[in-house]
């Protein structure tokens, strides 16, 4: 199972195929292949011409957007809502679950931001405590976290898929069974390993996941989707109420007809007006990664982190902060050097993409790029 990474370069990313320079920093912000600054190209020209084309132009991106977004979680497009930021879908979770004062809410330390903030809005609205479960050696830890679920009060999980900071991957069928099992929530927020990874919502026994697209799954910003689990849809009443979760809103020449009913499915969860040139380019993206197989990209990125992986086991002057195991990471790699800021100047100077977060440089390789590349990587990182 696999594909052309040459022709897929070609095809999709010239400024790769011409050298242009190496992209290893997809976990920050995912460059767009060219069938999607093609289709953006389109829609930006129709939308300052705009009565070339109909409403529906535009709203064919919606559609597709849920449509591929289903595919790659295995859900259905009913189950699918979109938004534009992983946050808005996290938010969904804390504002929309019937919580109540005293419940808590478990988390992992180390968590980015938007899988933070949200739960300490809920601490001050309505009482709901926030706990995050200590690290273990700068990772998540597991077992800690499962441990926690038997704590009194206990409602919701929420958590990281993939570290932002080591890239380290929880085992979500684990933790969305030991949720169920509990009768507890389970939120994820899937940003850093949806496209080098492959989910199944189904078989993790997710009832909520948010994710933007901007940076693995190669969208432009402003895009994102979240998924609800059919049997909380209609038990959810939406934290933000948009003219377009209601049917009412679908005749276009009869907006005064008000009727306060949602849709039965998770397009109650939206609030339009939304880029929908954007979103557009959204749909185009995740085309690529369904024509491509979300297990031939797994496969093909865990190979690159192998790579890293089996460079770095060799060597005394970096550490490997992710795990090594496959099972324990997806696409982003995080390193430790003695000098950062001198590792990351040559980086640069090697006209490689990189970040620097929380104590190591971050590589994070995707479907596209190659061992050349990330040869090219490593003698900067570390030339000795």
């Amino acid at each position: 199972m696999s594909y052309d990474v040459e022709a897929l370069r070609a095809r999709e990313f010239p400024w790769a195929a011409r050298g242009d320079r190496i992209y290893l920093d997809h976990a920050a912000t995912g460059p767009l292949p060219q069938r999607a600054r093609d289709v953006q190209a389109e829609a930006n020209l129709n939308r300052a011409e705009l009565w070339r084309v109909g409403f529906e132009y535009f709203w064919d991106g919606v559609v597709k957007g849920r449509e591929h977004a289903a595919r790659l979680l295995n859900a259905t497009p009913d189950e699918i809502a979109i938004t534009t930021n992983t946050s808005q879908g996290v938010n969904l979770a804390a504002r929309a679950l019937p919580f109540r004062a005293g419940d808590v809410v478990i988390s992992s330390a180390g968590e980015f931001p938007a899988n933070i903030y949200p739960w300490m809005g809920l601490e001050k609205a309505k009482g709901v405590f926030l706990e995050l479960v200590p690290m273990r050696h700068r990772l998540p830890d597991e077992d800690a976290i499962i441990a926690a679920l038997d704590r009194p009060n206990v409602r919701a999980l929420t958590v990281s898929w993939v570290s932002f900071a080591s890239g380290a991957r929880l085992d979500l069928q684990r933790l969305g069974e030991a949720c169920r099992a509990r009768d507890i929530w389970f939120v994820v927020d899937a940003i850093q390993g949806l496209g080098p990874a492959a989910i199944d919502v189904k078989a993790c026994h997710i009832d909520i996941l948010a994710t933007g697209a901007q940076k693995w799954l190669l969208s432009p910003w402003g895009t994102g989707f979240a998924y609800v689990h059919r049997d909380l849809i209609q038990e959810l009443d939406p934290p933000a109420v948009g003219w377009l979760s209601m049917p009412a809103s679908a005749d276009f020449t009869r907006f005064l007809d008000y009727d306060y009913a949602f849709y039965p499915d998770a397009r109650k969860f939206e609030v339009f007006t939304a880029p929908m040139h954007d979103l557009k380019a959204m749909a185009a993206s995740l085309s690529l990664f369904l024509e491509l197989g979300p297990a031939a990209i797994e496969a093909h990125v865990a190979s690159l982190a192998d790579h890293v992986v089996q460079w770095c086991a060799g060597r005394r002057d970096v550490t490997l902060i992710t795990p090594p195991e496959r099972s324990r990471r997806a696409g982003l790699l995080s390193i430790a050097v003695d000098d950062l800021a001198a590792a990351s100047a040559r980086l640069a100077t090697a006209g490689v993409s990189h970040t620097v977060r929380e104590g190591g440089i971050r590589l994070s390789p995707h479907l596209y790029n190659t061992i050349g590349e990330l040869d090219i990587a490593l003698a900067a990182l570390a030339p000795r």
